[in-house]
């Protein structure tokens, strides 16, 4: 049993520091690739690598009317939708307002919770752990935040669409999804949505300005293994094995990775507004998780007799 906890604990920091680290991945491949171009080579890459995963771990693609379509589900309302639409509004929006926008997946997680499994109840701790950790992230933010809903209003609903797309996909495997293997459930979603958007580019997106160089190349390499083979299948995986709010949390940790390492590698401000922010987030993580602390702290005491 602890060994378990121990495993959920490892995905879900290893989710958390990769998720954190693509955001400044995909800027160093816009500076080479336009965004679309990037995402769907980014996608397809990642289907290959898959498909390898799949046949070195000899597991077969399941074919079944349901399991079909979740494929369909995943790849229109998981990957093209929403990465497209977080594309296109970064163009209006500043990263720390999308960020701030994107954060407010776990209510929409908590809405759809509530509606899809009426026999799992939302713990006031989940509520208000989400709000205190929402909270930190609107503080981390708000330094050099700027709004202006005459030119970023559709920016902003672009990737509140976003967010509300990747929390109904979530709830919707969490509910239909538990016959899918973590790595094979994401082969044909991220092989057709990898085509779709290269297509998509082609026809709307000036090719001429692609640079194929060591930044576009890198960028789309990491994000491909690691930014989507290697996240979405934990993903998954852990949502088979923990409660989905918790797990859409994940959603205010990844904003605090990409502020520490643009602070790191890029030099950008790390104020104490920004430490303030990033501690809130964690004691909401904490408190939201507090019954599954208690749980764990009074198992191991167990245990330990």
């Amino acid at each position: 049993m602890l060994t378990e906890k121990y495993k959920l604990a490892a995905g879900y920091t290893l989710i958390s520091l990769i998720w954190g680290s693509t955001w400044l991945a995909i800027r160093f491949g816009l500076s080479s690739l336009t965004p679309l171009i990037s995402a769907g080579l980014r996608f397809f890459l990642a289907s290959l690598f898959v498909y390898g995963m799949m046949r070195i771990k000899n597991i077969s693609l399941q074919k079944d009317p349901l399991s079909i379509k979740l494929y369909a589900f995943l790849s229109l309302f998981s990957f093209v939708i929403p990465f497209g639409l977080v594309y296109w509004a970064e163009q209006y929006i500043p990263s720390g307002l999308a960020s701030i926008v994107f954060a407010v997946m776990p209510f929409f997680v908590i809405i759809y919770s509530i509606i899809a499994f009426k026999k799992e109840s939302v713990t006031f701790n989940q509520i208000f752990g989400s709000i205190l950790g929402f909270s930190g992230i609107v503080i981390i933010f708000s330094e050099n935040l700027s709004l202006d809903l005459s030119q970023q209003l559709l920016g902003i609903l672009a990737v509140l669409i976003s967010s509300s797309m990747q929390a109904g996909i979530g709830v919707t495997i969490k509910k239909y999804g538990h016959h899918l293997n973590p790595l094979s459930m994401n082969f044909l979603p991220l092989f057709s949505a990898g085509i779709i958007l290269i297509i998509v580019s082609t026809l709307t997106e000036n090719s001429s300005t692609w640079v194929f160089d060591f930044n576009a190349f890198a960028s789309i390499t990491f994000l491909a293994f690691f930014g989507t083979l290697v996240t979405f299948t934990t993903y998954y995986w852990l949502l088979k094995r923990m409660n989905i709010v918790i797990l859409s949390l994940t959603a205010f940790i990844t904003p605090i990775i990409a502020v520490i390492l643009g602070w790191f590698i890029l030099n950008e401000n790390f104020s104490l507004q920004t430490l303030a922010g990033s501690a809130l987030v964690l004691i909401g993580i904490l408190f939201a998780n507090f019954k599954g602390l208690m749980n764990y702290y009074l198992t191991k005491k167990k245990f330990a007799k």
